[in-house]
Order: C-alpha cells, then structure tokens, then sequence
C-alpha cells in the first residue's frame, strides 16, 4: 500500500498483519480521491475505522489541512502513527484509541468540523448504519459535509433518507462501494 499523489507520493505504508483490517487497494484509492479531489484542498477529514490509515494519509498528502483517525485497535493505532511520522505528516493528524462512537462524542463536545467524514467499518455488521445514525443531528455534519461509506457492494442502504441523508453518488466496484452521502 502506498500514497498515490500529493505531498507524500509513492511512500509505502506499513499495515497490519492478519485479518483484522483490510487495506483499501490502491486502484480503489485512486479512483476514490479522484472523486473527491476538488473537496480535499484546506478540508478537515475524518477517517473512521481508519486500519492503518491510509486513506485519511492519502487525504493529507492531497492537501487536507487536518485529519482525525479513529481506531479501537492499538495495534493499528500505533502503525497510523509510525505511518503518519514516515510521511513527515504528522504535525497534520490526531489519532484517537477509541470506539468510534465515543469518539464521535468526544469530537462533538470538542466542537469539531469535517468537510469529509470517511468510514470504512467492518463489512456485514450494520456498522454503517449505526454510524449514520448517531451522526444524525451531530454539530459537525452539515449539508456541505461530505460522508464517504466503504461496504460491501450487497450492503442495504434502503434507510439512508429516512436518516436524513441524500446519495449524492455511488461508485461500484467488484466486490465493494463507495457510497457518498450529504444531509438532506
């Protein structure tokens, strides 16, 4: 895995052995961030479920002025932050060691904002849609933020504008989606 454009482009990063987390593929990556280039310049990017960042990196090097990582593991927690020290990126990213609802609070009574909130949970669980749900009526979701869901492509998303979202795109892919959604 490695950074495709930007500032840190065509550094490696490490990732976590095992099963536990899964690596978005570089061509996805590619494709994902030519989709949301012209939203990346001076964004505040949230990266949730981050693994060992990647994505939330490939946000920075492409000109993202901050980025929060969020990641229960602590074993992917420390390979984000070797990753974010190996791409001299680090003054720019904030890792949080925490289930990602408590850090969507934690974010709240900060009174962050995010222009991009990217989540890519563990397919099959109804993570997403959990997530969706407690990021309803949350002060740093707007009807300018945009919301980037990575799932498996046979993922319902029937609910979302019962949530009070509207897909503003959908990107298909072999086996899984990108699925971007703006508040109604």
């Amino acid at each position: 895995m490695r950074v495709i454009a930007g500032k840190a482009r065509s550094l490696h990063l490490k990732t976590i052995e095992g099963l536990d987390t899964r690596p978005t593929t570089d061509r996805i990556k590619e494709t994902l961030f030519n989709m949301i280039n012209d939203e990346l310049y001076g964004a505040s990017f949230l990266d949730l479920f981050s693994g060992s960042g990647g994505i939330g990196i490939e946000a920075l090097s492409r000109g993202a002025r901050k980025a929060v990582f969020v990641e229960s593991s602590r074993k992917a927690a420390a390979c984000i932050q070797e990753n974010l020290k190996f791409t001299r990126l680090a003054s720019d990213g904030e890792v949080l060691v925490m289930d990602v609802f408590r850090a969507l609070d934690l974010l709240a009574v900060r009174g962050e904002s995010f222009s991009v909130i990217f989540m890519d949970p563990p397919y099959d669980h109804e993570l997403e849609k959990q997530v969706l749900l407690a990021l309803q009526g949350r002060s740093f979701v707007d009807e300018d933020t945009v919301i980037i869901v990575e799932a498996s492509k046979h993922t319902d998303f029937s609910y979302v504008e019962e949530y009070g979202y509207r897909i503003a795109r959908r990107k298909e892919y072999k086996t899984n989606l990108h699925l971007f959604l703006q508040k109604q």
